[in-house]
């Protein structure tokens, strides 16, 4: 427990794992560029220290986590100008658990190693659910040593811990990982849609159903919610929005897809899945952005 860690990032994720950390007993300082979010309260009712400033939160620790949105908030906080690299001890470990993709992981990664510091791209899946519970999966890639010195850190947040590869391969999983959630989103929406309509209840299909073939953590943990309008994010439909633009980005460049038309043939139900969280986000003056993933269904209401 000697290990002093920085924890960047307490949204509905962060502040969770980091609160799982602390009641591990590990000493954690976390940083939020926002103050007074109700998602910084696991944190410091678990015991966490609040870092008024990066270069407070980050100059002592052997290990920094980040948990942040798109590709240019890890970019700004980890190498940019003001970054938490210019503030890091030699050495230091990054282990960054953001959705960014696999080709900003390597020029993070290749900017803090230039600067004597390690690096692990480390993202995750289990939604609020996982971080509150400490059952998240973590696909990890980087030097395996590196995994192997702060695995019981991972094992402190998520029951499966996976190492992926070099570099970029934990993000690259991680974008497979979003394929497959968001056309389960498809699937779970159409058939509580055909439940409804046989007049059956939601919750025997998530029981049998569930228990069978066609289970998966979807139908369990948000079937109910898809068939009783509870669009409170676990997993917010921006967030997913954002990585399946990476999953976009990846395709046309592995695949050289010239257009959308192309992108919507050779990924059919990505293209669907993207149309439908769309249209849900511009509902509501735009706040349909903030709900949870299971309220792609609006859009077969609103259709």
């Amino acid at each position: 427990m000697t290990q002093k860690i920085a924890f960047l990032g307490l949204g509905l994720m962060g502040g969770a794992m980091a609160a799982n950390l602390v009641k591990r007993g590990y000493s954690v300082i976390g940083w939020n560029r926002t103050q007074g979010r109700p998602t910084l309260a696991p944190f410091t009712n678990a015991g966490g220290t609040l870092a008024q400033t990066l270069q407070e939160a980050v100059s002592d620790a052997d290990v920094i986590f980040s948990c942040l949105g798109d590709v240019p908030d890890v970019t700004e906080v980890l190498i940019g100008e003001h970054g938490a690299m210019n503030f890091a001890k030699a050495n230091a470990l990054f282990i960054d658990t953001s959705t960014i993709g696999s080709d900003a992981a390597k020029v993070i990664a290749n900017a803090l190693m230039h600067d004597g510091l390690r690096f692990l791209d480390a993202p995750v899946s289990g939604g609020d659910v996982g971080a509150r519970n400490g059952t998240l999966t973590f696909m990890v890639g980087g030097n395996p040593e590196d995994l192997q010195e702060c695995r019981p850190l991972f094992e402190a947040m998520g029951s499966n811990i996976k190492h992926c590869g070099a570099i970029g391969s934990g993000q690259a999983v991680k974008l497979c990982n979003q394929t497959l959630v968001s056309v389960y989103m498809l699937a779970l929406c159409e058939t509580m849609q055909m439940a409804k309509k046989m007049g059956i209840d939601p919750q025997l299909v998530v029981d049998v159903c569930g228990s069978g073939a066609a289970g998966s953590w979807a139908l369990t943990n948000l079937g109910m919610k898809v068939a009783t309008g509870d669009y409170q994010p676990g997993f917010a439909i921006k967030h997913m929005l954002k990585d399946l633009r990476l999953v976009q980005e990846i395709s046309q460049g592995v695949g050289q897809i010239s257009d959308s038309q192309d992108f919507a043939t050779n990924l059919p139900a990505i293209a669907l899945a993207i149309e439908n969280f769309q249209k849900v986000s511009q509902l509501d003056d735009g706040q349909g952005a903030e709900q949870g993933t299971q309220a792609m269904i609006r859009a077969y209401h609103s259709a």
